[in-house]
């Protein structure tokens, strides 16, 4: 007889061969989908850390709120799955940003954001006090 179609017997060892090679192929693919939005994190990340230095980029070296101050604590209201810090400093002939003892008398800002996953990164600028 001439019949065309799938046996019962094929039908199985088919449904039996997705079963085994369907997680293997879906297992790389979920984790590919998953850290896709790694590159948007570091963007947001990023934009928050700018928009913090313009921030303090924008006042006079003598201005008070360039003080030098200790590393804050981490906090931010506006997006709560992210979170910076900043410190301003002195830079001294100590310091290890100074290339010699002549530089001295700068002020280094350091703005830190943590992204969701917990990646840190950092922006650093020196504001000079021109006469």
């Amino acid at each position: 007889m001439n019949h065309k179609g799938f046996t019962l017997i094929e039908i199985i060892i088919l449904i039996v061969l997705a079963g085994i090679l369907l997680p293997a192929i879906m297992v790389p693919f979920a984790t590919v989908v998953k850290g896709s939005g790694k590159p948007e994190m570091v963007n947001k990340a990023m934009f928050l850390a700018q928009q913090k230095m313009e921030e303090f980029m924008k006042f006079d070296y003598s201005n008070a709120t360039l003080t030098a101050i200790p590393l804050t604590s981490y906090s931010n209201t506006d997006f709560p799955d992210y979170q910076w810090q900043w410190s301003i400093a002195w830079v001294d002939s100590s310091s290890s940003f100074a290339a010699s003892p002549t530089d001295v008398g700068y002020k280094m800002i350091l703005v830190r954001v943590q992204d969701p996953e917990n990646s840190t990164y950092e922006l650093t600028s020196v504001v000079t006090n021109f006469p």
